[in-house]
């Protein structure tokens, strides 16, 4: 019995120290020295270095002159962090029915006859998608501009210009960070106050 013990219980501590131990500081090592700012979240600060967000997890505007993310089943209140998911209500859900016609009536207003982008009133299956369309963030460009009392062909422009191509030009679809584009409005017209819920 204790020949067939040791050996295995040697195989154990190695397996344990080369998996558990080295082989997480290595990639952990690694990732550090080569992609620092994408192993410690993606942190997104402001021009005085405070940390305002993540580029991967979305947060709620509020204000009208900002663009605004997809609706969040994440948390009671919505965009909560630490209780990532959908909604999971399917297509038959009056609740979700419910939901999605009291957001296109509380849209409408925004950029009157044109039809609300479904993005804009469901809900990802995180809760926490901080990217939109560039079609759902060219939206909002009326209600932007009125609120910081530009031309919409400006607010338009900087929409355009934050849009991220497919990645290597075949994967996914072009996108816009929802967090950066609201940066870039700042930068460009100026900071809003209380941006944030």
């Amino acid at each position: 019995m204790r020949e067939s013990l040791l050996p295995a219980f040697r195989a154990v501590l190695v397996t344990l120290f080369l998996t558990g131990l080295l082989y997480p500081l290595a990639v952990t090592g690694l990732s550090q020295v080569l992609f620092a700012d994408r192993a410690n979240g993606s942190l997104v600060k402001d021009e005085r270095g405070v940390v305002i967000g993540s580029e991967l997890i979305a947060q709620a505007f509020q204000s009208a002159g900002y663009i605004q993310p997809r609706p969040s089943a994440a948390g009671d209140k919505g965009f909560d962090p630490t209780a990532s998911g959908g909604s999971n209500l399917g297509p038959t859900s009056k609740k979700l029915r419910d939901r999605v016609a009291a957001e296109v009536l509380r849209l409408q207003p925004d950029n009157p006859g044109v039809p609300v982008p479904a993005e804009l009133v469901t809900t990802s299956g995180s809760g926490l998608d901080p990217q939109l369309s560039p079609a759902g963030a060219l939206w909002q460009v009326p209600r932007v501009a009125k609120a910081r009392n530009v031309a919409p062909e400006r607010v338009r422009a900087v929409v355009e210009a934050q849009t991220e191509a497919r990645d290597f030009g075949i994967l996914g679809e072009p996108r816009v960070n929802v967090l950066l584009l609201n940066l870039a409005l700042d930068r460009q017209f100026g900071r809003l106050t209380s941006p944030k819920r």
